[in-house]
């Protein structure tokens, strides 16, 4: 499937640059169309209001969330203007807590969904449930792009982070039409298991499913030599010089990688190159 309706969720006046040029790059090449959400949050908890708050506090946060959507689409529609693409803007207010089904809504008919990076310094506290209802509920793939990434169209190397997982593969698929254009695809495996029925040739039936569909793969067996596997397998895209990786996301619960940390999210918080990602 081509990837022909793009969309980017921007919820910040300052990430908005990456993700749109993104998305922009992308259109330009696949003749695509790209939605803009540009999302105004009242990150304030109704619930927490102390008792003697009044009506005016909730308009005040209200007013401030209005004037930020406006101030984000102003900035995409400056950026998209003379473009030469196909774009539309939307604008909306939501609290913190309903924005899960603002985002879902809107990624259920996208092919692909393009966000910034929801972890470090001055990162709202929004980023991380847009990921996650653009993945679960939105049933849509997601390209994180980090800061001041150059935009990708045609990766030439596309790494793998291939563990034989349901989220794995589902990422794979939604891949292809990146990983068919690739002049090189390497499947990372790392730590292999040494009991199963692809124990002597790990990675070898993905690497012929793909090697069916055109794409030039080569299967890379790592040992876990650092604390995490996001350390690894970001160590071996530098090495490699990747230009995007292709991963699961969330094979664990949400609520375990948040509290104990996980594979996906130490990699959308250290990730250094686009990664793909699908659940």
């Amino acid at each position: 499937m081509a990837f022909k309706s793009l969309l980017t969720v921007l919820s910040d006046t300052n990430l908005v640059t990456t993700p749109v040029a993104q998305g922009l790059a992308l259109a330009r090449s696949l003749d695509a169309h790209l939605d803009s959400l540009c999302l105004g949050v009242d990150r304030s908890q109704t619930g927490y209001y102390y008792a003697g708050a009044n009506a005016m506090i909730l308009q005040e946060t209200l007013t401030r969330a209005h004037s930020e959507a406006e101030a984000i689409e102003n900035e995409v529609k400056s950026l998209m203007q003379g473009s030469g693409v196909r774009w539309a803007t939307e604008t909306g207010v939501t609290q913190i807590a309903d924005l899960g089904r603002h985002v879902a809504a809107r990624a259920r008919f996208s092919d692909l969904v393009i966000l910034p990076k929801p972890y470090g310094q001055e990162r709202g506290a929004e980023l991380e449930p847009t990921v996650e209802a653009a993945l679960f509920e939105g049933q849509a793939p997601v390209l994180m792009v980090p800061d001041n990434c150059a935009s990708v169209t045609t990766p030439k190397t596309i790494s793998i982070g291939w563990n034989e997982s349901a989220e794995a593969l589902v990422a794979v698929r939604a891949a292809l039409p990146f990983l068919k254009t690739a002049d090189l695809v390497r499947v990372v495996v790392i730590d292999p298991p040494t009991h199963g029925p692809n124990r002597s040739d790990p990675g070898g039936m993905l690497s012929q499913f793909l090697s069916r569909h055109g794409v030039r793969v080569e299967i890379d067996v790592l040992s876990k030599t650092m604390p995490r596997v996001s350390d690894v397998l970001l160590r071996h895209a530098r090495d490699s010089n990747v230009e995007m990786l292709v991963m699961g996301a969330y094979g664990h619960s949400r609520f375990r990688e948040a509290i104990l940390g996980g594979a996906t999210r130490n990699m959308l918080e250290m990730a250094d190159v686009p990664v793909f990602m699908a659940h």
